[in-house]
């Protein structure tokens, strides 16, 4: 019998490593005594092996909040657009009004920076 020496390799991918642990686990129940798996020295399937149900669980919960979460962001996102479009307008109105004293706008709640922009020059062609 020729022996080969094939990678085994493991997902990283949340289901996949669930199914597989299920899988893994669910021949170790039925191997019983025989298990080559009652070999593991600081790791114990009795333990672990009943935690895969949570983590499913867990998991499902996860990505069931996670679509809860971008289906209210972009409700956020569709109301965000009038409200800062009203505040562009109300800031471009107030500093109109008050183009003498913009820092008046900070009465509004908006943050006015006074200092002078920094001068941008040309790079010097070398």
């Amino acid at each position: 019998m020729a022996y080969t020496k094939g990678r085994i390799l493991i997902s990283k991918n949340p289901t996949e490593v669930i199914d597989l642990a299920e899988k893994v686990f669910t021949k170790h129940k039925a191997d019983g005594e025989k298990s080559q798996l009652n070999a593991l020295n600081d790791q114990d399937w009795s333990k672990i092996g009943p935690t895969i149900v949570t983590a499913r669980a867990k998991h499902i919960e996860a990505e069931t909040l996670k679509g809860q979460m971008e289906a209210a962001y972009r409700e956020r996102d569709l109301l965000l657009g009038p409200i800062s479009d009203i505040l562009k307008s109300s800031r471009n109105m107030l500093k109109a009004v008050n183009a003498k004293n913009p820092k008046r706008l900070t009465e509004w709640g908006f943050n006015v920076d006074d200092t002078t922009a920094p001068k941008t020059t040309k790079a010097t062609k070398a």
